[in-house]
């Protein structure tokens, strides 16, 4: 058998994408109703009457989901799309470029694609960014930094904002198997016009951005009394609820069923179909959290306590694959993962090297990092890019949670940057 050859030739980021081409636009819009048809998604305008192109648009980042319901709200309009380069490997670079997808890496700064986002507006297109850049860990929003605003306020043009509901529920990032009875939803409002951004102030359009692009997915389930009869409902949710509130250990929480529990002490809960945590036994067994985000937000305050502590240390072996292109992914074997409070060093050999070299992201250069919690079947993982490469690490001890390491690296962010 012939062995696939290895390209490693960085993808070209500077690369202007053509318009969405005319012949893909009816068949994106087609594939697009056919994917919703059956969560009877319902899609709500304000302001957007007579709006044409150029805008930017700026939408939350729930599921995959996303991608099928942002073309319908926009509709009649195309759009250029802002796309990690995982999309261009998986379903090839052609056909990326011609829907309009703008490759980029997540989380590092990459003028190139600032450059190509300008060309886009000039030309009188419409850019959607999903500034969120990752999926929701608890269907709750994401931090948005500063450079959105800025980006926004040096393009000049109207500014949309889309958050949709109902994706993350139906299809979870810790648990893909889809949710059968999930309605969906989609608010899409003009926000500025182009004389009101010219007017506000920085703060006042991240004020702005936030408040519109703010979302809870558990909440809006209980507003709007919608079951999930998902029998197995709560498997996944260890991942992202790592810790048990009652002992306080951590990577041991099991979730079979609708059912989460400790096996290190008698916390158990029930994950009801409205989304709530249900009490069955445990130490504090007329306390606790019922709402699923709540007990996320405790673990992030736990976290940051463990890093002013100076507690907080993690060291252990990674399997390491990169993406430097949207041709292939590189294997490279084992690597060694730190990170504590002088940020990610990845000590590894790239591909073609017999000498190790060691990778390192500084706390202010690293204001999230990417998790994922079964990446297309391999496991969790985290990845660490730079301009030209994106390597996906895979644990091979214990000890690696997706969900702290993504804490750890906020709050060690934000003391790096004194935010």
């Amino acid at each position: 058998m012939k062995k696939k050859k290895i390209v490693t030739t960085p993808f070209d980021r500077y690369r202007m994408p053509p318009k969405q081409n005319l012949f893909f636009v009816p068949l994106i819009w087609l594939v697009c109703l056919f994917m919703t048809c059956g969560s009877r998604l319902k899609i709500r305008r304000t302001r957007m009457k007579g709006l044409k192109p150029p805008y930017l648009v700026l939408a939350t980042h729930q599921a995959f989901m996303d991608f099928y319901v942002a073309p319908l709200a926009l509709f009649p309009h195309r759009a250029n799309y802002i796309s990690e380069l995982e999309g261009f490997e998986n379903f090839g670079e052609w056909i990326y470029r011609r829907i309009g997808c703008l490759g980029t890496r997540k989380f590092v700064d990459d003028l190139a694609l600032i450059r190509n986002i300008k060309r886009v507006v000039e030309r009188k297109g419409v850019l959607v960014l999903f500034p969120e850049a990752r999926y929701a860990n608890a269907g709750t929003s994401s931090r948005l930094l500063y450079t959105v605003g800025k980006l926004a306020k040096m393009l000049g043009v109207p500014v949309v904002v889309l958050n949709m509901h109902g994706n993350y529920l139906q299809s979870p990032i810790w648990n893909l198997k889809k949710r059968k009875g999930v309605r969906l939803e989609a608010e899409i409002t003009q926000l500025f016009t182009k004389e009101e951004l010219a007017a506000a102030s920085l703060p006042q359009i991240m004020n702005a951005f936030r408040e519109h692009l703010q979302y809870d997915e558990y909440a809006w389930q209980l507003q709007k009394d919608m079951r999930i009869s998902f029998p197995n409902r709560a498997e996944g949710l260890e991942l992202v609820l790592y810790k048990c509130p009652d002992c306080g250990r951590e990577f041991r929480m099991k979730a079979v069923g609708a059912e989460l529990c400790c096996p290190d002490c008698e916390g158990r809960w029930h994950m009801t179909e409205l989304g709530r945590l249900e009490r069955i036994s445990g130490a504090n067994a007329d306390a606790g959290f019922t709402h699923i985000p709540d007990w996320y937000e405790w673990e992030r305050e736990q976290a940051a306590r463990e890093i002013d502590r100076d507690e907080y240390a993690l060291a252990v072996r990674v399997k390491i694959e990169s993406l430097p292109n949207a041709v292939n992914f590189i294997d490279l074997g084992e690597g060694f993962l730190r990170h504590g409070r002088d940020g990610f060093a990845l000590t590894f050999k790239d591909c073609g090297e017999d000498t190790e070299q060691t990778l390192v992201v500084a706390p202010a250069k690293a204001p999230s990092v990417h998790t994922e919690y079964d990446y297309r079947g391999k496991g969790p993982c985290i990845t660490l890019s730079t301009l030209d490469n994106t390597y996906f690490l895979f644990p091979m001890e214990d000890g690696f949670n997706v969900t702290k390491i993504q804490f750890a690296a906020e709050y060690l962010h934000d003391k790096a940057t004194k935010r």
